[in-house]
Protein backbone atom coordinates (compact mmCIF):
# COMPACT_ATOMS: atom_id res chain seq x y z
CA UNK A 1 0.00 0.00 0.00
CA UNK A 2 0.72 3.62 -0.88
CA UNK A 3 2.51 5.73 2.17
CA UNK A 4 -0.44 8.31 3.01
CA UNK A 5 -3.41 6.31 1.45
CA UNK A 6 -6.41 6.56 3.59
CA UNK A 7 -8.31 3.68 4.87
CA UNK A 8 -11.85 2.63 5.89
CA UNK A 9 -12.67 3.74 9.19
CA UNK A 10 -14.23 1.08 9.95
CA UNK A 11 -13.62 -2.44 8.95
CA UNK A 12 -14.72 -3.66 5.47
CA UNK A 13 -16.58 -7.08 7.08
CA UNK A 14 -18.59 -4.66 9.41
CA UNK A 15 -22.17 -5.28 9.43
CA UNK A 16 -24.50 -1.92 10.37
CA UNK A 17 -28.31 -1.86 10.65
CA UNK A 18 -28.75 0.29 7.52
CA UNK A 19 -31.58 3.42 7.58
CA UNK A 20 -34.01 3.54 4.70
CA UNK A 21 -36.67 1.80 2.83
CA UNK A 22 -37.36 -1.52 3.23
CA UNK A 23 -36.45 -3.94 0.13
CA UNK A 24 -36.67 -7.33 -1.08
CA UNK A 25 -32.90 -8.06 -3.56
CA UNK A 26 -32.90 -10.96 -5.95
CA UNK A 27 -29.21 -10.25 -6.90
CA UNK A 28 -26.76 -7.54 -6.23
CA UNK A 29 -27.45 -5.08 -9.29
CA UNK A 30 -30.59 -4.71 -7.05
CA UNK A 31 -29.49 -4.78 -3.46
CA UNK A 32 -29.23 -1.65 -1.28
CA UNK A 33 -31.14 1.71 -1.88
CA UNK A 34 -28.60 3.50 0.07
CA UNK A 35 -24.94 4.80 -0.05
CA UNK A 36 -22.72 6.01 2.42
CA UNK A 37 -21.20 9.90 1.90
CA UNK A 38 -17.75 9.52 -0.22
CA UNK A 39 -16.19 10.53 2.79
CA UNK A 40 -17.41 7.92 5.42
CA UNK A 41 -17.57 4.65 4.95
CA UNK A 42 -20.38 3.99 8.03
CA UNK A 43 -24.16 3.47 8.39
CA UNK A 44 -25.98 5.76 5.93
CA UNK A 45 -27.55 8.63 6.83
CA UNK A 46 -31.34 8.62 6.74
CA UNK A 47 -31.83 12.41 6.07
CA UNK A 48 -29.31 12.43 2.99
CA UNK A 49 -30.57 11.76 -0.60
CA UNK A 50 -27.84 10.86 -3.29
CA UNK A 51 -29.19 11.24 -6.44
CA UNK A 52 -26.27 10.34 -7.88
CA UNK A 53 -26.25 6.17 -6.19
CA UNK A 54 -29.82 6.46 -7.58
CA UNK A 55 -28.94 7.66 -11.21
CA UNK A 56 -25.89 4.57 -11.00
CA UNK A 57 -28.86 1.90 -10.16
CA UNK A 58 -31.37 3.11 -12.71
CA UNK A 59 -28.21 2.47 -15.02
CA UNK A 60 -27.64 -0.77 -13.88
CA UNK A 61 -30.87 -1.50 -14.69
CA UNK A 62 -31.49 0.10 -18.00
CA UNK A 63 -28.09 0.74 -19.67
CA UNK A 64 -27.70 3.03 -22.39
CA UNK A 65 -24.09 2.64 -23.28
CA UNK A 66 -22.52 3.89 -26.33
CA UNK A 67 -19.79 2.00 -27.50
CA UNK A 68 -16.97 3.31 -30.29
CA UNK A 69 -15.21 -0.10 -31.73
CA UNK A 70 -12.16 0.39 -34.00
CA UNK A 71 -11.32 -3.04 -35.49
CA UNK A 72 -8.29 -3.22 -37.73
CA UNK A 73 -5.08 -5.15 -38.83
CA UNK A 74 -2.34 -6.22 -36.54
CA UNK A 75 0.52 -5.26 -38.83
CA UNK A 76 0.66 -3.05 -41.65
CA UNK A 77 2.79 -2.81 -45.02
CA UNK A 78 4.50 0.42 -45.85
CA UNK A 79 4.83 2.15 -48.95
CA UNK A 80 7.41 3.15 -50.84
CA UNK A 81 8.50 6.63 -53.09
CA UNK A 82 4.53 7.01 -54.86
CA UNK A 83 3.02 3.34 -54.59
CA UNK A 84 0.34 3.56 -51.91
CA UNK A 85 0.07 -0.15 -50.16
CA UNK A 86 -3.75 0.82 -48.39
CA UNK A 87 -4.44 -0.94 -45.14
CA UNK A 88 -5.97 -4.39 -45.88
CA UNK A 89 -8.00 -5.49 -44.51
CA UNK A 90 -9.35 -1.72 -44.13
CA UNK A 91 -9.64 0.12 -40.93
CA UNK A 92 -13.45 0.03 -39.59
CA UNK A 93 -15.06 1.74 -36.90
CA UNK A 94 -18.86 0.61 -35.11
CA UNK A 95 -20.67 2.84 -33.48
CA UNK A 96 -23.20 -0.06 -31.11
CA UNK A 97 -25.47 0.37 -28.03
CA UNK A 98 -28.70 2.15 -27.28
CA UNK A 99 -26.90 5.24 -26.10
CA UNK A 100 -26.34 6.51 -29.57
CA UNK A 101 -30.58 6.83 -30.30
CA UNK A 102 -30.98 7.78 -27.12
CA UNK A 103 -28.62 10.81 -27.69
CA UNK A 104 -30.12 11.74 -30.99
CA UNK A 105 -33.66 11.73 -29.41
CA UNK A 106 -32.34 13.82 -26.74
CA UNK A 107 -30.74 16.56 -28.65
CA UNK A 108 -32.15 20.05 -29.32
CA UNK A 109 -32.66 19.46 -32.80
CA UNK A 110 -33.09 15.88 -33.46
CA UNK A 111 -33.03 15.94 -37.45
CA UNK A 112 -30.59 13.51 -39.74
CA UNK A 113 -28.43 16.75 -40.08
CA UNK A 114 -27.82 18.12 -36.85
CA UNK A 115 -27.81 14.71 -35.03
CA UNK A 116 -25.54 12.60 -37.25
CA UNK A 117 -22.48 11.35 -36.10
CA UNK A 118 -19.31 12.70 -38.44
CA UNK A 119 -15.71 11.95 -37.76
CA UNK A 120 -12.17 11.47 -39.13
CA UNK A 121 -9.25 8.70 -39.01
CA UNK A 122 -5.91 9.19 -39.30
CA UNK A 123 -2.43 8.06 -37.86
CA UNK A 124 -1.11 9.44 -34.58
CA UNK A 125 1.55 11.93 -33.98
CA UNK A 126 1.28 13.76 -38.35
CA UNK A 127 0.04 16.29 -39.03
CA UNK A 128 -3.93 16.67 -40.30
CA UNK A 129 -3.37 16.96 -44.07
CA UNK A 130 -5.79 15.19 -46.32
CA UNK A 131 -3.17 13.01 -47.12
CA UNK A 132 -3.01 11.09 -44.04
CA UNK A 133 -6.99 11.84 -42.57
CA UNK A 134 -9.61 10.16 -44.23
CA UNK A 135 -13.29 11.27 -43.66
CA UNK A 136 -15.63 8.76 -41.96
CA UNK A 137 -19.05 8.07 -43.87
CA UNK A 138 -21.01 6.51 -41.39
CA UNK A 139 -24.13 4.34 -42.39
CA UNK A 140 -26.30 2.65 -40.84
CA UNK A 141 -26.79 -1.52 -40.74
CA UNK A 142 -29.44 -4.07 -40.72
CA UNK A 143 -28.35 -5.11 -37.16
CA UNK A 144 -28.35 -1.42 -35.74
CA UNK A 145 -24.60 -0.81 -36.05
CA UNK A 146 -23.65 2.43 -37.33
CA UNK A 147 -20.61 1.50 -39.81
CA UNK A 148 -17.72 2.89 -41.58
CA UNK A 149 -14.97 2.07 -43.35
CA UNK A 150 -11.29 4.00 -44.35
CA UNK A 151 -10.09 2.68 -47.52
CA UNK A 152 -7.85 4.85 -48.50
CA UNK A 153 -5.14 4.89 -45.52
CA UNK A 154 -1.47 3.61 -45.85
CA UNK A 155 1.74 4.21 -44.23
CA UNK A 156 4.67 6.15 -46.14
CA UNK A 157 8.42 5.00 -46.12
CA UNK A 158 9.25 8.84 -45.15
CA UNK A 159 7.44 7.64 -42.23
CA UNK A 160 10.34 5.72 -40.10
CA UNK A 161 8.21 4.34 -36.88
CA UNK A 162 8.05 0.20 -36.21
CA UNK A 163 4.70 0.99 -34.49
CA UNK A 164 2.06 3.46 -34.88
CA UNK A 165 -1.67 3.57 -33.87
CA UNK A 166 -4.76 5.39 -35.84
CA UNK A 167 -6.54 8.04 -34.10
CA UNK A 168 -10.19 8.46 -34.67
CA UNK A 169 -11.92 11.90 -33.97
CA UNK A 170 -16.01 11.30 -33.97
CA UNK A 171 -19.04 14.43 -33.55
CA UNK A 172 -22.27 15.15 -34.02
CA UNK A 173 -22.92 17.07 -37.43
CA UNK A 174 -24.31 20.26 -35.80
CA UNK A 175 -20.51 20.74 -33.94
CA UNK A 176 -21.09 19.03 -30.51
CA UNK A 177 -17.45 16.71 -30.02
CA UNK A 178 -18.15 13.57 -29.00
CA UNK A 179 -14.46 12.52 -28.25
CA UNK A 180 -11.06 11.33 -29.76
CA UNK A 181 -10.32 7.47 -29.52
CA UNK A 182 -7.22 5.38 -30.49
CA UNK A 183 -6.56 2.39 -32.39
CA UNK A 184 -4.25 -0.40 -30.70
CA UNK A 185 -0.44 -0.90 -31.28
CA UNK A 186 -0.12 -1.36 -35.21
CA UNK A 187 3.45 -2.99 -36.44
CA UNK A 188 5.14 -1.60 -39.30
CA UNK A 189 6.56 -4.38 -42.20
CA UNK A 190 8.34 -3.81 -45.36
CA UNK A 191 6.84 -6.94 -46.89
CA UNK A 192 5.82 -10.25 -45.97
CA UNK A 193 8.44 -12.41 -44.35
CA UNK A 194 10.10 -14.78 -46.64
CA UNK A 195 12.17 -16.65 -44.79
CA UNK A 196 11.57 -19.96 -42.55
CA UNK A 197 9.39 -17.95 -39.16
CA UNK A 198 11.32 -19.54 -35.78
CA UNK A 199 9.27 -19.29 -32.58
CA UNK A 200 12.41 -17.57 -31.28
CA UNK A 201 11.01 -14.34 -32.32
CA UNK A 202 7.25 -14.74 -31.95
CA UNK A 203 6.74 -11.14 -33.43
CA UNK A 204 4.98 -12.15 -36.71
CA UNK A 205 4.02 -15.77 -35.58
CA UNK A 206 0.18 -16.49 -34.94
CA UNK A 207 -0.83 -17.67 -31.50
CA UNK A 208 -4.14 -19.89 -31.10
CA UNK A 209 -6.72 -18.02 -29.41
CA UNK A 210 -5.71 -14.61 -31.46
CA UNK A 211 -7.87 -12.90 -33.72
CA UNK A 212 -7.39 -12.73 -37.93
CA UNK A 213 -8.75 -11.67 -40.90
CA UNK A 214 -9.15 -13.51 -44.32
CA UNK A 215 -8.92 -11.91 -47.59
CA UNK A 216 -8.44 -13.21 -51.44
CA UNK A 217 -7.00 -10.69 -54.00
CA UNK A 218 -7.44 -12.49 -57.61
CA UNK A 219 -4.44 -12.28 -59.84
CA UNK A 220 -2.68 -9.66 -57.45
CA UNK A 221 -5.24 -6.74 -57.96
CA UNK A 222 -6.56 -4.66 -55.23
CA UNK A 223 -10.47 -3.83 -56.41
CA UNK A 224 -10.40 -7.86 -56.91
CA UNK A 225 -10.31 -8.32 -53.01
CA UNK A 226 -12.35 -10.62 -50.85
CA UNK A 227 -12.68 -10.66 -47.18
CA UNK A 228 -14.59 -14.19 -45.57
CA UNK A 229 -17.26 -13.32 -43.63
CA UNK A 230 -20.79 -14.15 -42.15
CA UNK A 231 -23.59 -12.63 -43.60
CA UNK A 232 -27.34 -13.09 -43.49
CA UNK A 233 -26.57 -16.60 -42.32
CA UNK A 234 -23.90 -18.01 -44.10
CA UNK A 235 -20.26 -17.50 -44.83
CA UNK A 236 -19.66 -15.14 -47.70
CA UNK A 237 -16.66 -13.50 -49.87
CA UNK A 238 -17.28 -9.96 -49.35
CA UNK A 239 -16.10 -7.13 -51.36
CA UNK A 240 -17.27 -4.62 -49.04
CA UNK A 241 -16.93 -5.61 -45.07
CA UNK A 242 -14.64 -7.72 -43.39
CA UNK A 243 -14.63 -10.12 -40.31
CA UNK A 244 -12.52 -11.45 -37.56
CA UNK A 245 -12.25 -15.26 -37.09
CA UNK A 246 -10.77 -16.48 -33.43
CA UNK A 247 -8.49 -18.94 -34.85
CA UNK A 248 -7.74 -21.68 -32.58
CA UNK A 249 -5.47 -25.53 -32.74
CA UNK A 250 -7.45 -27.92 -32.60
CA UNK A 251 -6.14 -31.52 -31.26
CA UNK A 252 -7.98 -34.58 -32.52
CA UNK A 253 -9.77 -37.19 -29.88
CA UNK A 254 -12.14 -39.82 -30.10
CA UNK A 255 -14.08 -37.73 -32.88
CA UNK A 256 -13.87 -34.45 -30.98
CA UNK A 257 -11.35 -31.13 -31.79
CA UNK A 258 -10.49 -29.86 -28.25
CA UNK A 259 -8.92 -26.39 -28.61
CA UNK A 260 -5.37 -26.09 -27.66
CA UNK A 261 -2.52 -23.49 -26.72
CA UNK A 262 0.31 -22.50 -28.61
CA UNK A 263 1.29 -21.14 -31.69
CA UNK A 264 -0.24 -21.95 -35.24
CA UNK A 265 2.14 -24.09 -37.66
CA UNK A 266 0.94 -25.46 -40.96
CA UNK A 267 -0.35 -28.68 -40.97
CA UNK A 268 -2.26 -28.07 -37.69
CA UNK A 269 -5.95 -28.93 -37.75
CA UNK A 270 -7.64 -25.42 -36.28
CA UNK A 271 -11.07 -23.88 -36.12
CA UNK A 272 -11.89 -20.77 -37.64
CA UNK A 273 -14.94 -18.78 -35.34
CA UNK A 274 -16.36 -15.61 -36.39
CA UNK A 275 -16.34 -13.55 -33.19
CA UNK A 276 -19.05 -11.33 -34.34
CA UNK A 277 -22.00 -14.37 -34.63
CA UNK A 278 -20.08 -17.29 -32.86
CA UNK A 279 -20.51 -19.26 -36.04
CA UNK A 280 -17.67 -21.76 -36.79
CA UNK A 281 -16.31 -23.26 -40.00
CA UNK A 282 -15.64 -26.87 -40.63
CA UNK A 283 -12.35 -27.87 -38.74
CA UNK A 284 -10.13 -27.11 -41.60
CA UNK A 285 -5.82 -28.19 -41.83
CA UNK A 286 -4.18 -25.51 -42.75
CA UNK A 287 -1.73 -25.28 -45.28
CA UNK A 288 1.32 -23.39 -47.49
CA UNK A 289 0.92 -21.59 -50.71
CA UNK A 290 3.56 -21.32 -52.99
CA UNK A 291 2.65 -20.25 -56.50
CA UNK A 292 -0.26 -21.72 -56.30
CA UNK A 293 0.40 -25.02 -54.88
CA UNK A 294 -0.24 -26.27 -51.72
CA UNK A 295 3.04 -27.48 -49.45
CA UNK A 296 1.96 -30.72 -47.75
CA UNK A 297 5.38 -31.22 -46.04
CA UNK A 298 5.76 -27.81 -44.65
CA UNK A 299 5.07 -27.73 -40.69
CA UNK A 300 6.67 -24.22 -39.60
CA UNK A 301 5.15 -21.31 -37.80
CA UNK A 302 2.21 -19.39 -40.10
CA UNK A 303 3.11 -15.53 -40.45
CA UNK A 304 1.36 -12.97 -40.65
CA UNK A 305 0.62 -11.60 -44.46
CA UNK A 306 1.43 -15.51 -45.88
CA UNK A 307 -0.75 -17.18 -48.53
CA UNK A 308 -2.53 -20.10 -46.80
CA UNK A 309 -5.36 -22.60 -47.90
CA UNK A 310 -7.53 -24.55 -46.06
CA UNK A 311 -8.33 -28.18 -46.32
CA UNK A 312 -11.25 -29.43 -45.23
CA UNK A 313 -10.18 -32.19 -42.29
CA UNK A 314 -11.09 -35.55 -43.67
CA UNK A 315 -11.73 -35.15 -47.18
CA UNK A 316 -9.77 -35.71 -50.20
CA UNK A 317 -7.89 -32.57 -51.27
CA UNK A 318 -10.77 -30.53 -50.69
CA UNK A 319 -10.25 -27.17 -49.95
CA UNK A 320 -11.96 -23.82 -49.19
CA UNK A 321 -12.40 -21.48 -51.98
CA UNK A 322 -14.93 -18.41 -53.52
CA UNK A 323 -16.57 -18.22 -56.16
CA UNK A 324 -17.88 -14.54 -56.34
CA UNK A 325 -19.46 -13.64 -53.39
CA UNK A 326 -20.09 -17.78 -52.57
CA UNK A 327 -17.87 -19.63 -50.18
CA UNK A 328 -17.15 -23.04 -51.98
CA UNK A 329 -15.14 -26.14 -52.00
CA UNK A 330 -12.69 -26.67 -54.77
CA UNK A 331 -10.72 -30.17 -55.10
CA UNK A 332 -7.04 -29.62 -55.87
CA UNK A 333 -5.57 -31.95 -58.28
CA UNK A 334 -2.07 -34.19 -57.66
CA UNK A 335 1.05 -32.00 -58.96
CA UNK A 336 2.71 -34.55 -61.25
CA UNK A 337 6.64 -33.04 -60.76
CA UNK A 338 6.09 -33.12 -56.65
CA UNK A 339 4.85 -35.80 -54.59
CA UNK A 340 4.55 -33.20 -51.65
CA UNK A 341 2.63 -30.59 -54.07
CA UNK A 342 -1.25 -30.00 -54.90
CA UNK A 343 -2.27 -27.76 -57.27
CA UNK A 344 -4.63 -25.16 -56.56
CA UNK A 345 -6.76 -22.13 -58.16
CA UNK A 346 -6.65 -18.39 -57.31
CA UNK A 347 -9.77 -18.55 -55.56
CA UNK A 348 -8.22 -20.89 -52.85
CA UNK A 349 -5.28 -18.87 -52.08
CA UNK A 350 -6.11 -16.58 -48.69
CA UNK A 351 -3.80 -14.35 -46.80
CA UNK A 352 -3.82 -14.24 -43.55
CA UNK A 353 -3.31 -11.37 -40.87
CA UNK A 354 -4.15 -10.43 -37.13
CA UNK A 355 -6.41 -8.53 -36.02
CA UNK A 356 -7.27 -6.19 -32.91
CA UNK A 357 -10.18 -4.24 -31.29
CA UNK A 358 -9.91 -1.22 -29.58
CA UNK A 359 -13.76 -0.95 -27.93
CA UNK A 360 -14.63 2.41 -25.79
CA UNK A 361 -17.74 2.50 -23.56
CA UNK A 362 -19.50 5.15 -21.82
CA UNK A 363 -22.86 6.83 -21.14
CA UNK A 364 -23.98 10.16 -20.39
CA UNK A 365 -27.00 9.25 -19.12
CA UNK A 366 -26.72 10.88 -15.70
CA UNK A 367 -26.24 14.51 -17.19
CA UNK A 368 -26.51 16.40 -20.10
CA UNK A 369 -22.50 16.40 -21.04
CA UNK A 370 -20.61 19.23 -23.19
CA UNK A 371 -17.41 17.83 -23.14
CA UNK A 372 -15.32 15.29 -24.86
CA UNK A 373 -16.11 12.07 -23.76
CA UNK A 374 -12.26 11.02 -24.11
CA UNK A 375 -10.13 10.11 -22.74
CA UNK A 376 -12.10 6.89 -22.26
CA UNK A 377 -10.15 5.27 -19.39
CA UNK A 378 -9.72 1.20 -19.64
CA UNK A 379 -9.51 -1.65 -17.13
CA UNK A 380 -6.79 -3.75 -18.60
CA UNK A 381 -6.10 -6.00 -14.82
CA UNK A 382 -7.24 -6.09 -11.52
CA UNK A 383 -5.00 -7.20 -8.03
CA UNK A 384 -6.38 -7.64 -4.52
CA UNK A 385 -4.53 -6.75 -1.40
CA UNK A 386 -5.79 -7.75 1.88
CA UNK A 387 -9.16 -9.01 2.89
CA UNK A 388 -11.27 -9.77 5.89
CA UNK A 389 -11.62 -6.34 7.66
CA UNK A 390 -9.53 -4.34 4.85
CA UNK A 391 -9.11 -4.73 1.40
CA UNK A 392 -7.26 -2.52 -1.21
CA UNK A 393 -7.86 -3.49 -5.07
CA UNK A 394 -5.31 -1.72 -7.48
CA UNK A 395 -7.01 -1.12 -10.92
CA UNK A 396 -4.68 -1.28 -13.73
CA UNK A 397 -5.60 0.13 -17.31
CA UNK A 398 -5.18 3.32 -20.02
CA UNK A 399 -5.90 6.65 -20.11
CA UNK A 400 -6.99 6.76 -16.49
CA UNK A 401 -6.86 9.87 -14.62
CA UNK A 402 -7.79 12.03 -11.12
CA UNK A 403 -11.07 12.60 -11.78
CA UNK A 404 -12.28 8.79 -12.01
CA UNK A 405 -14.03 6.72 -9.06
CA UNK A 406 -14.31 3.45 -9.36
CA UNK A 407 -17.93 1.57 -8.67
CA UNK A 408 -18.67 -1.28 -7.40
CA UNK A 409 -22.14 -1.58 -8.97
CA UNK A 410 -23.94 1.26 -7.16
CA UNK A 411 -21.91 2.07 -4.32
CA UNK A 412 -19.16 4.51 -4.63
CA UNK A 413 -15.19 3.52 -3.70
CA UNK A 414 -12.60 5.90 -2.28
CA UNK A 415 -10.52 6.16 -4.93
CA UNK A 416 -6.53 7.35 -5.16
CA UNK A 417 -4.94 8.56 -8.21
CA UNK A 418 -1.67 7.04 -9.18
CA UNK A 419 -0.78 6.98 -12.35
CA UNK A 420 -2.58 6.90 -15.83
CA UNK A 421 -2.19 3.03 -15.92
CA UNK A 422 -3.18 2.77 -11.58
CA UNK A 423 -6.21 3.45 -9.25
CA UNK A 424 -5.94 1.96 -5.84
CA UNK A 425 -9.26 1.82 -4.14
CA UNK A 426 -10.97 0.71 -0.63
CA UNK A 427 -12.85 -2.21 -1.47
CA UNK A 428 -16.67 -1.11 -0.04
CA UNK A 429 -18.24 -3.23 2.99
CA UNK A 430 -20.47 -5.93 1.94
CA UNK A 431 -23.26 -4.27 4.15
CA UNK A 432 -23.21 -1.38 1.45
CA UNK A 433 -25.29 -3.70 -0.82
CA UNK A 434 -28.07 -5.37 1.13
CA UNK A 435 -30.05 -4.59 4.49
CA UNK A 436 -31.76 -7.71 3.76
CA UNK A 437 -29.33 -10.13 5.49
CA UNK A 438 -30.74 -13.28 4.50
CA UNK A 439 -29.06 -12.67 1.40
CA UNK A 440 -25.56 -12.94 2.38
CA UNK A 441 -25.59 -15.92 2.43
CA UNK A 442 -24.98 -16.41 -1.36
CA UNK A 443 -21.61 -14.33 -3.00
CA UNK A 444 -22.55 -11.23 -4.45
CA UNK A 445 -21.05 -10.18 -7.68
CA UNK A 446 -21.53 -6.68 -8.65
CA UNK A 447 -19.94 -5.18 -11.81
CA UNK A 448 -17.00 -2.75 -11.60
CA UNK A 449 -17.45 0.98 -13.43
CA UNK A 450 -15.37 4.13 -13.85
CA UNK A 451 -17.51 7.58 -13.03
CA UNK A 452 -16.20 10.46 -14.23
CA UNK A 453 -16.59 13.60 -11.64
CA UNK A 454 -19.15 15.24 -13.82
CA UNK A 455 -21.13 12.41 -13.94
CA UNK A 456 -20.27 10.57 -16.77
CA UNK A 457 -19.88 6.32 -16.63
CA UNK A 458 -17.37 4.69 -18.21
CA UNK A 459 -18.70 0.42 -17.75
CA UNK A 460 -16.20 -2.46 -18.09
CA UNK A 461 -15.79 -6.47 -18.38
CA UNK A 462 -14.55 -6.91 -15.00
CA UNK A 463 -16.92 -7.48 -11.96
CA UNK A 464 -15.97 -8.40 -8.24
CA UNK A 465 -17.79 -10.86 -6.32
CA UNK A 466 -17.95 -11.04 -2.16
CA UNK A 467 -17.98 -15.02 -1.36
CA UNK A 468 -18.22 -16.27 1.82
CA UNK A 469 -15.81 -19.02 2.78
CA UNK A 470 -17.42 -22.82 2.09
CA UNK A 471 -18.23 -23.62 5.31
CA UNK A 472 -20.55 -20.67 5.67
CA UNK A 473 -22.08 -21.63 1.97
CA UNK A 474 -22.41 -25.56 3.17
CA UNK A 475 -23.60 -25.04 7.27
CA UNK A 476 -26.72 -24.76 8.81
CA UNK A 477 -29.13 -22.06 7.75
CA UNK A 478 -28.91 -18.80 9.00
CA UNK A 479 -32.57 -18.61 9.24
CA UNK A 480 -34.47 -21.50 10.34
CA UNK A 481 -38.16 -21.53 10.11
CA UNK A 482 -38.91 -19.62 13.29
CA UNK A 483 -37.05 -15.78 12.98
CA UNK A 484 -33.75 -16.08 14.64
CA UNK A 485 -33.42 -12.36 17.09
CA UNK A 486 -32.05 -9.78 15.14
CA UNK A 487 -29.02 -9.12 16.97
CA UNK A 488 -27.90 -12.59 16.92
CA UNK A 489 -28.23 -12.77 13.34
CA UNK A 490 -26.14 -9.57 12.94
CA UNK A 491 -23.46 -11.28 15.08
CA UNK A 492 -23.67 -14.37 13.37
CA UNK A 493 -23.23 -13.08 9.88
CA UNK A 494 -20.57 -10.61 11.37
CA UNK A 495 -18.69 -13.38 12.56
CA UNK A 496 -18.67 -15.45 9.44
CA UNK A 497 -17.95 -11.99 6.67
CA UNK A 498 -14.96 -11.07 8.96
CA UNK A 499 -13.38 -14.37 6.91
CA UNK A 500 -14.62 -13.57 3.54
CA UNK A 501 -13.07 -14.16 0.16
CA UNK A 502 -13.11 -11.85 -2.59
CA UNK A 503 -12.78 -13.06 -6.13
CA UNK A 504 -12.52 -11.17 -9.49
CA UNK A 505 -13.70 -11.50 -13.03
CA UNK A 506 -13.59 -10.78 -15.89
CA UNK A 507 -16.47 -11.42 -18.37
CA UNK A 508 -16.21 -12.37 -22.15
Amino acid sequence: MEPGARLSPEPLTHLGRLEGEEGQPRDAEESGNRTTPPWSWGRSNPERADPLRNGVRRYLQLPSDRTVLIVHAKVAQKSYGSEKRFFCPPPCVYLTGPGWKLKKEDMKDPTDFSSKVCGYIGLDGTSSSHVETQKLNFEEQLDSKVFSCAKALYISDSDKRKHFRLVVNLFFSNGLEIGTFHSKLIKVISKPSQKKQSLKNTDLCIPSGSKVSLFNRLRSQTVSTRYLSFEGGTFTASARQWAAFTLHLAGESQGEFPLREGYIHYGSTIRLICTATGMALPPLIIRKVAKQSVMLDVNEPVSQLHKCAFQLHGTDRMYLSLSTEKVVQFQASPCPKEVNRELLNDSSCWTIIGTETAEYTFSDCLTGIQDPVSPVPLITALELAGGGDVAMLEVQGEYLHANLKVWFGDVEAETMYRSPKTLVCVVPDISAFSRDWRWLRYPITVPLLLLRNDGLIYSSTFSFTYTPEQSFLTGQPILPKVMQDSDTLLDTIHQEFTKTNFHLFMQS
